[in-house]
């Protein structure tokens, strides 16, 4: 229960052990989870020379709101040595709960509720116009590649995730929308030649089983392999993607 330097101190001169350091028994002591045993308002009454009836008289008015709970204080005991900042991390070390909990309660009325804030010349210089759009704002028409090198495009069309007025979508997955209809499910569009390439001439549908004998476990590469080689390895993975689904016993088959 020493102040760690007397503690240090004693200890040596009992033991003779040099070696031995502050930082050593300090460590020791928290490992150990010896208790110092000192009171908190002793304490602090010791180190901010409060004296034990204005502890109490803080203590029984921490709730209050800093500034104010300063002033009281001042006023009460003449202590025209306390700020608000020594109250408030004398509050903080000691542990005395405000009441405060951060949050509005429910049905409390903002304080600009019905009022009209005063015009301000230098807020209104970065508010937006009326009819005024983003910087960033990209409409119908805007058009964008992605990491992959597939090029996406802003439609005039609702979103029907988020009800947004506009929709991103695959460019390639539009336009071949556009000309045959929607992709049915179980199928996808696949690339037969360069993805920026949006045209649906360059887009097959195939079936999502067939993947993986393209880029997947196949280690064929079809994405990476040259335009030439494309064909080639497209044709060898419908034959074997066929062959396994004969093998399939009817009532598994998927129409492909």
């Amino acid at each position: 229960m020493m102040v760690i330097s007397d503690y240090h101190r004693a200890f040596q001169a009992e033991f003779g052990r040099p070696d031995v350091l502050q930082v050593h028994l300090h460590g020791l002591r928290k490992r150990l989870g010896w208790k110092v045993g000192r009171d908190p308002g002793r304490l602090a009454g010791r180190h901010n020379r409060y004296s034990t009836t204005e502890i109490a008289w803080l203590r029984d008015n921490s709730t209050m709101e800093i500034n104010a709970w300063c002033a009281a204080f001042r006023r009460q005991f003449g202590r025209d040595d306390a700020t608000p900042a020594k109250l408030h991390s004398l509050r903080k070390r000691m542990g005395w709960k405000t009441g405060r909990t951060g949050r509005f309660d429910k049905g409390s009325v903002p304080w600009s509720k019905g009022k009209k804030l005063p015009f301000n010349p230098s807020n209104a210089a970065t508010q937006f116009k009326k009819g005024q759009l983003p910087q960033n704002y990209r409409g119908p028409g805007h058009e964008s590649i992605d990491d992959d090198g597939y090029v996406w495009i802003v439609t005039d069309q609702p979103n029907p995730w988020t009800g947004a007025s506009t929709w991103r979508v695959h460019k390639h997955r539009w336009l071949w929308e556009q000309a045959n209809g929607p992709v049915p499910e179980g199928m996808v569009l696949k690339c037969l030649g360069e993805k920026s390439n949006s045209d649906p001439s360059n887009w097959e549908l195939v079936p999502i089983g067939l993947l993986p004998r393209l880029n997947g476990k196949s280690n064929r590469g079809y994405d990476r392999a040259p335009a030439e080689l494309k064909p080639t390895i497209m044709a060898v993975a419908k034959l074997e993607h066929a062959v396994a689904a004969r093998r399939k016993p009817k009532s598994e088959r998927i129409p492909t």
